[in-house]
């Protein structure tokens, strides 16, 4: 067993960091270990795996990471926190195998070693943008848990027909299903946010909906789709088609109702739409 920081640990550790944690950075450090056992065990981790988690903070979640995972890599933007991490884990996890990447994780694009998951409590600020670049960058992660703010959890795991169904969503089921795993209260936190959270739960499609050329087409579908999303597809993509015309014809070719609203479609009617319009 890894001996976890609690919440004295963490405030301790900052306090002699001279770490004050910044909205900026989006900086919410958990404080409870059984928190963080739960947030593990909700990654269904076998052991085995390498896991790269983003921002890691002082490294309440790397701790807990480590007494599952075989392998540890932590991406911090923070050189102060990263370095004192290093002191962390060293001194309470010293025989496990941890990799410490010190960049921005929004311009990561090479890991010491090859990730099979993703587990991190991301920055609320870019938790979505820095979810999908690490599915796009990494095509070895297989699966993930990320812990979010609530409103951005029930986005990312929304399906067809909710009123939260966007683009978060689609771009994740382009590359995985995906699941909510459970809410997260304020009181763990510190400092304490001003909006819940929750886990999201990811496992890799087993066959991809298609390579890098079609999966840019199709996002592309997904913006215009949702930049107006009181209109219908017709309209709304009528921008990318070049008019509501050959909107509508791209449609039909795909087997989309031009009336529909871009919440009803998902992520394979947005894949059929963009081949249909190489097909036009």
């Amino acid at each position: 067993m890894v001996e976890l920081l609690g919440g004295s640990d963490v405030r301790a550790l900052a306090e002699e960091l001279g770490v004050v944690p910044t909205k900026k950075l989006g900086q919410n450090f958990v404080t409870d270990p059984n928190t963080i056992r739960r947030i593990v065990a909700a990654a269904k981790l076998k052991g085995n795996e390498t896991v790269v988690e983003i921002g890691p903070g002082l490294g309440s979640l790397t701790l807990g990471l480590l007494e599952e995972a075989k392998t540890v890599i932590a991406v911090e933007i923070d050189q102060k926190m990263a370095q004192a991490i290093e002191k962390t884990v060293s001194k309470r996890a010293k025989d496990k195998d941890f990799r410490l990447v010190t960049a921005d994780a929004m311009k990561v694009t090479e890991l010491p070693l090859a990730p099979d998951a993703l587990v991190a409590n991301l920055p609320y600020n870019i938790s979505v943008p820095v979810l999908l670049h690490f599915l796009e960058t990494f095509p070895s992660i297989q699966s993930g848990l990320v812990l979010v703010q609530a409103e951005v959890a029930h986005r990312l795991a929304a399906t067809p027909g909710s009123k939260v169904y966007g683009v978060p969503s689609a771009k994740l089921a382009w590359y995985a299903d995906s699941n909510l795993a459970g809410n997260v209260g304020r009181s763990i936190f510190w400092p304490v946010p001003n909006v819940d959270s929750a886990l999201v739960y990811f496992t890799k499609r087993v066959t991809p909906l298609g390579d890098e050329a079609l999966r840019l087409k199709t996002f592309a579908v997904i913006d215009e789709a949702f930049s107006q999303r009181r209109k219908t597809l017709r309209q709304a993509l009528a921008n990318w088609a070049g008019s509501p015309a050959l909107a509508e014809q791209c449609l039909v070719a795909a087997g989309i109702d031009p009336s529909k609203r871009g919440e009803a479609l998902n992520i394979n009617d947005f894949v059929a739409i963009a081949k249909a319009a190489d097909a036009i």
